[in-house]
């Protein structure tokens, strides 16, 4: 085959959960595993075949753990527009079954510079708690007063709030917002005490506070679309017409 067509074939099987074709395409190909891929596959990694959106392709961590035991690098940050490594992007589709795998193998959590910084940030940022818990209890750094608030982590949130004595008015309101999306209502109401503005919307986003809180998050958008795009209906008719990110 091609390296345009073997790179085809590496997607069909990703995305259909077939490993015993992925296997074979990783014996048949010496070093596919840790290649760049071109084609369908423009420039990503094998790694980042499995960690691309939406993520939870069928056998997804049977698939990340086959090639990283051929040799897939689990850091490598591919031709990405970000330079991200696979565990940013599972980060950023909250596939936390894949990003364990990706953590086991030796993936750095706090590899920095993603789309928004590290796999926690990344996470928090987009939404996918179930990544972002994952990634704290694996020893992420939580160094950021927003990822503190998302999370509901009240003692490391006093910590930052001490650390950051100078933190402005913008840092507490936008601590406050991430709280709402996440959310956590104890670390909400003491960001409020701070001086949170109720109002306040981040350039990165939309909505105020209280859009935030009633968001669903990634898993939960991603989970619905789907359902929407095999043609599943609500019963309840006002529930119908998209999902909130």
């Amino acid at each position: 085959m091609t390296a345009s067509e073997v790179a085809s074939a590496l997607v069909a099987a990703v995305h259909s959960g077939d490993l015993e074709a992925l296997r074979q395409l990783v014996e048949e190909e010496p070093g596919l595993a840790s290649s760049r891929l071109g084609g369908a596959a423009g420039g990503r990694t094998p790694l980042h075949v499995v960690t691309d959106w939406p993520g939870f392709f069928p056998n997804g961590p049977a698939a990340a753990r086959l090639l990283i035991d051929a040799g897939a690098d689990v850091d490598d940050r591919g031709d990405d527009e970000h330079g991200e490594t696979p565990l940013h992007w599972a980060a950023s589709s909250d596939d936390d079954a894949v990003a364990a795998v990706l953590i086991d193998a030796g993936a750095k959590v706090d590899m920095p510079d993603g789309s928004i910084g590290t796999p926690l940030a990344n996470a928090v940022g987009y939404g996918c708690w179930n990544v972002a818990r994952l990634l704290v209890a694996r020893g992420a750094t939580v160094d950021r007063l927003w990822e503190a608030a998302a999370l509901g982590l009240l003692d490391r949130l006093e910590e930052l709030v001490a650390e950051e004595s100078v933190a402005t008015p913008e840092d507490i309101s936008q601590a406050f917002w991430h709280a709402c999306a996440g959310g956590q209502r104890r670390a909400a109401e003491r960001l409020l005490n701070l001086g949170a503005d109720l109002g306040w919307v981040p350039e990165y986003s939309h909505g105020t506070p209280l859009d935030a809180a009633r968001s669903r998050g990634t898993q939960r958008s991603n989970l619905i679309e789907w359902l929407e795009h095999r043609g599943a209906r609500s019963c309840e008719p006002e529930l119908e017409g998209g999902s909130n990110g």
